[in-house]
């Protein structure tokens, strides 16, 4: 089947980034999906499976952040015997970068090239206003627009309160939208952000609606959807990242759940200036510490405290105080980590050369 490259994002910028590879035997696609190293490639004469090239996987090595990811456009080779590889990708726009599990400092980009990433809530059980907070900075740090999705409207009784409740869990300006896939509340909204050539990235625990959203959006059960445990808990339904195109144009970045999702400190792309997702999550807080009348305020028992004074007003809640000061902390580990692997890095490449020298001589 073929499809319109302009229709899942293709543009006169990535066209321009593109041509330095715009050679005999290349073509551009799009990654739909990542498989352990093979990719599936949504180009204009078709879909086709493509595996890393060795200068690829040299990248990758030192970077970990090289590693393709689900919506990265790529430059892909096809060779005589009718096998393909990615020589590169292009620059990202934006990108969803997650902290990965372990010791090493290292971000893993879930997502690539998204207008919009959606944080995306369920009504049903009880939302959680800290684990909205928490994504929204992940959002924020990708570069790309943020969303509060809130899914399963149709499950609550007084929905404009609920709705006035979580608004306070994301930065001022943004746009909160409640949807049902049953009634289908707030979807012909929820269409605009995949119109022609856009992309929308949804993000959100397990059981939060994601892929029964992407069902109802493409119109045909193309993810699938389990029920809810006995315990309210969401099941991991989708194991894999997944680039969904739209009849009609656009496409969906549907993710797997996240239970724990650790804020990574940096933004791959074409950027000068990363994003700081915390800053922007917190804004309204990081506006009122800015008005304290000391630089070092700590925001607890000191004079002329404009974060503690708008919680005596109740312009601001404790919680929500308490999860900025926990994600700050969070940050600074993390910029400590990065910070010392960096130092090792260099120390080790010191030691090599220097070996590298005694060698020779």
């Amino acid at each position: 089947m073929t499809t319109s490259l302009a229709s899942l994002g293709w543009d006169a910028k990535f066209e321009a980034a593109y041509q330095r590879f715009d050679r005999r035997g290349n073509r551009p696609g799009r990654i739909a999906r990542v498989d352990r190293g093979v990719c599936t490639v949504l180009t204009a004469t078709g879909t086709i499976r493509a595996s890393l090239a060795g200068r690829m996987l040299g990248l990758i090595a030192k970077d970990p952040l090289a590693m393709p990811s689900v919506g990265d456009w790529a430059a892909i080779r096809r060779w005589d015997d009718d096998r393909y590889t990615i020589e590169a990708v292009l620059p990202r726009r934006s990108a969803i970068v997650r902290m990965t599990a372990g010791k090493a400092a290292e971000g893993q980009a879930i997502a690539a090239n998204a207008d919009t990433v959606a944080v995306v809530e369920s009504l049903d059980p009880d939302p959680d206003p800290g684990r909205i907070e928490r994504l929204m900075a992940l959002a924020h740090e990708s570069g790309a627009t943020p969303l509060l999705l809130l899914t399963k409207a149709d499950t609550v009784a007084d929905l404009d309160l609920l709705i006035a409740d979580l608004t306070t869990a994301a930065p001022p300006g943004t746009e909160v939208l409640a949807v049902s896939s049953h009634t289908g509340l707030g979807l012909d909204r929820l269409r605009e952000y995949v119109a022609e050539g856009r992309t929308l990235a949804l993000i959100g625990a397990s059981g939060a609606g994601k892929s029964t959203l992407v069902n109802t959006v493409v119109g045909a059960d193309v993810m699938a959807t389990r029920r809810l445990r006995a315990d309210g808990r969401g099941r991991h339904t989708t194991s894999y990242r997944a680039m969904v195109p739209i009849p009609g144009g656009g496409v969906i970045l549907d993710t797997p759940g996240l239970r724990a999702v650790g804020l990574f400190d940096r933004r791959p792309g074409d950027s000068a200036t990363p994003v700081d997702g915390l800053a922007k999550a917190f804004e309204d807080l990081e506006r009122l510490a800015a008005s304290c009348r000391f630089t070092d305020c700590r925001h607890e028992a000191e004079p002329d405290c404009a974060v503690q004074a708008a919680v005596e007003i109740g312009d601001l809640t404790v919680r929500r105080l308490e999860n900025w000061r926990k994600l700050q902390r969070e940050q600074s580990r993390e910029r400590a980590r990065v910070s010392a692997r960096t130092k090792q890095g260099r120390k080790m490449l010191a030691i090599h050369g220097r070996r590298s020298r005694n060698t020779w001589e």
